[in-house]
């Protein structure tokens, strides 16, 4: 079953949590999330959105269940899934996901892999019928940590991942 909005319109830390074991489709792929990292607005040095809307972080302070997608160094795509209220930011990085037959671990991994682009960032993941998550597996166990790549806001323990 697609993940609506009332899923995703909460918490960003709660939403990064709830994703490891569910389903990412992206036209023919299919696969089990199981590592994210939660970026939130203004209390979170190390989001897009902690200086307000700019171009680039706009996205995130628009409805919840929308792909934000973005570049680093120029090279790598990198997905996340928009979160909280319409005006309050927040995002989750899709940081690891499990194929039938390969595992990406790494953001831009994912996109690579999957032909993820930055024309792909503004779609409606919950009405999309080809570019959307669903309910996967229910049982595992997970573990927080700091978040990998940032500077600032180190000490939050904002990225999950799958153990077992």
């Amino acid at each position: 079953m697609k993940l609506q909005k009332e899923f995703f319109n909460r918490s960003t830390v709660e939403v990064a949590q709830d994703l490891l074991g569910k389903s990412l489709v992206f036209g023919n792929f299919k696969g089990l999330i199981t590592e994210t990292e939660a970026y939130r607005g203004f209390d979170d040095e190390a989001s897009h959105a902690y200086r307000g809307p700019t171009t680039r972080a706009a996205i995130m302070f628009g409805e919840p269940g929308y792909s934000y997608v973005y570049l680093i160094y120029g090279i790598h795509h990198c997905l996340n899934i928009v979160t909280e209220t319409s005006g309050c930011p927040g995002a989750v990085l899709i940081r690891g996901l499990q194929l039938p037959t390969l595992i990406l671990d790494g953001p831009g991994k994912i996109c690579q892999h999957l032909g993820i682009t930055r024309q792909h960032s503004g779609i409606n993941t919950i009405n999309h019928p080809h570019f959307y998550l669903e309910n996967g597996v229910d049982s595992f166990s997970y573990k927080a940590t700091s978040r990998i790549g940032i500077k600032k806001a180190t000490d939050k323990l904002w990225r999950f991942i799958i153990t077992t």
